[in-house]
């Protein structure tokens, strides 16, 4: 995946980062957008969000990703948060296990606001400090499998796998929009012919939404 000029693009994908204060969301997201890592990382307030022009195959897609606080005090903004959003990253510390213990919650929040086609990764980051580490891979593992979602273990300070989780969730989007628009053609034809016999387009048959914002 490379980079391009950030206004040449084929589709925007919104991706949100969630999981607990402290977690290390901001870094994750300053090592993708601008290969940054911060030692003084402070919590984040409020919503920021960067992009990033990578390439798919022959599509340039603008990866727009959002970071907020997993403060409680801030859970206000979540539903303006999660909208439009096609990919979450849900984030966890791998060397505090009660980071890893709320994961459910974030995940319930996540599908309480968001679409039910939303491409989740669970996310095990400072993989560095293995000697810390309080969450075994295999248990994270089987928890993302047990409910469907993608899983990496990443470090944002030493950038083992932070591009590739990145990359896996936008693949994985990309894969769901081709096929989204490809079955609205089919759709369309479909409805198109119904609508010149003076039928009206079954319940299945309807136009999928755009998922570029």
């Amino acid at each position: 995946m490379g980079n391009r000029a950030e206004e040449d693009y084929n589709f925007v994908f919104k991706v949100v980062l969630i999981g607990e204060s402290g977690v290390g969301k901001t870094n994750l997201l300053s090592r993708f957008t601008r290969n940054e890592f911060s030692h003084d990382s402070r919590t984040t307030i409020g919503v920021e969000f960067s992009t990033r022009t990578v390439m798919l195959g022959t599509a340039a897609v603008k990866a727009q990703i959002w970071d907020t606080a997993g403060l409680e005090r801030y859970r206000a903004i979540t539903s303006a948060y999660y909208r439009g959003a096609v990919g979450a990253l849900l984030v966890f510390d791998l060397t505090k296990h009660q980071t890893y213990a709320v994961v459910e919650r974030w995940l319930k929040e996540l599908y309480d606001h968001a679409e039910a086609t939303i491409v989740v990764m669970l996310v095990g980051n400072k993989s560095d400090l293995q000697q810390a580490r309080e969450v075994p891979t295999e248990e994270a593992r089987m928890f993302a499998e047990n409910n469907g979602l993608l899983f990496l273990e990443t470090s944002a300070l030493d950038s083992t796998n932070v591009e590739l989780a990145f990359e896996t969730v936008l693949k994985e989007i990309f894969s769901k929009v081709s096929k989204q628009r490809q079955n609205s053609s089919r759709t369309n034809a479909i409805a198109l012919g119904r609508a010149q016999a003076g039928q009206e387009p079954g319940p299945g048959e309807k136009r999928a939404c755009c998922i570029s914002l």
